[in-house]
């Protein structure tokens, strides 16, 4: 009897196949991927594959991204439903009525978001680029969407422009609360407190870094400390205790679980692999309008 990864290695061969997956997907998808990062580098890593078929762990607007990126692969979703709530937290009617307030304002919005609000947007970010891409624009006026924790935190490291913020959030991180926080560095006190910027700002108030998923990591990996407390989804915990097996990680919260992150199994990987299911498509005139913003992201975070 073939087992489960032996079969997904072995379909990923003879199809030309390559499985990139977040942070937040289950530890046993991460361990048979070909790539594993946060939203930016797996955009990154979209375009430069040589693949003919893309699997894509993870949500809805990665998958809508990649296709987006690479309209002449196929890329696959292992689950149809898995879609980022904060996506959906933000609206095109609202950047019109923005963009007839003020005229020289930058639509900036975060990857986590949909097709149809990238298409009317100048620029997407991560929350690996963000602050690096906002200073690069000729704009003063920035209204960033659909997240307003990130927002706000770029804002503070961006003083010199004036920010709009949306009323979106991300549900795991922004449900993070001080009180949480305090408690865990009571309880471990020489422990440092690495923070998402998808936080609230309260809670950032109280990191001794604050960073991107990936920036996360880098930051525990290269650090001397030995025990962190971890504020983000708690999947980030396979790819830091597999770069540093001498240090200890709590998390902030012991639920800090997405939902929709967590549909993705092993057993979803090898059946849209096997069968090709879960085929992202997007509208081409949709995808002509909101691609740009992919690719602008990508120039200017070089």
């Amino acid at each position: 009897m073939e087992y489960i990864e032996d079969e997904i290695l072995r379909l990923k061969k003879e199809k030309k196949a390559v499985i990139l997956a977040h942070y937040y997907v289950p530890d046993e998808v991460q361990e048979i991927a070909d790539y594993i990062g946060d939203s930016f580098a797996l955009s990154k890593k979209a375009v430069e594959t040589d693949a003919k078929i893309i699997v894509f762990a993870g949500v809805r607007f990665m998958g809508e991204s990649a296709k987006m990126l690479n309209p002449d692969k196929k890329v696959l979703m292992p689950d149809r439903t898995a879609d980022c709530p904060m996506a959906h937290m933000a609206s095109v009617k609202t950047v019109e009525e923005v963009r007839r307030r003020y005229k020289d304002v930058a639509v900036v919005c975060y990857i986590n978001s949909t097709t149809e609000l990238k298409a009317v947007s100048d620029v997407c970010v991560t929350s690996s680029n963000a602050v690096h891409i906002v200073k690069k624009l000729p704009n003063q006026t920035i209204f960033f969407t659909p997240d307003k924790n990130l927002g706000h935190y770029v804002s503070t490291q961006v003083p010199e422009k004036h920010f709009i913020l949306n009323d979106g959030f991300c549900p795991r991180h922004d449900s993070i609360r001080t009180e949480a926080v305090a408690l865990a560095k009571e309880q471990h006190p020489e422990a440092l407190f690495l923070a998402h910027p998808e936080c609230s700002k309260d809670v950032l108030a109280m990191a001794d870094y604050i960073g991107s998923t990936s920036g996360i990591i880098q930051y525990a990996t290269a650090s001397p400390a030995k025990e962190f407390i971890i504020g983000t989804e708690n999947g980030v915990m396979y790819e830091l205790q597999t770069k540093n097996p001498g240090k200890v990680f709590y998390p902030a919260m012991e639920d800090q679980y997405c939902i929709n992150m967590k549909k993705v199994t092993l057993e979803k990987v090898r059946n849209c692999l096997r069968d090709e299911t879960n085929e992202v498509h997007v509208d081409a005139e949709l995808s002509r309008r909101a691609v740009h913003v992919l690719n602008r992201m990508l120039d200017l975070a070089k």
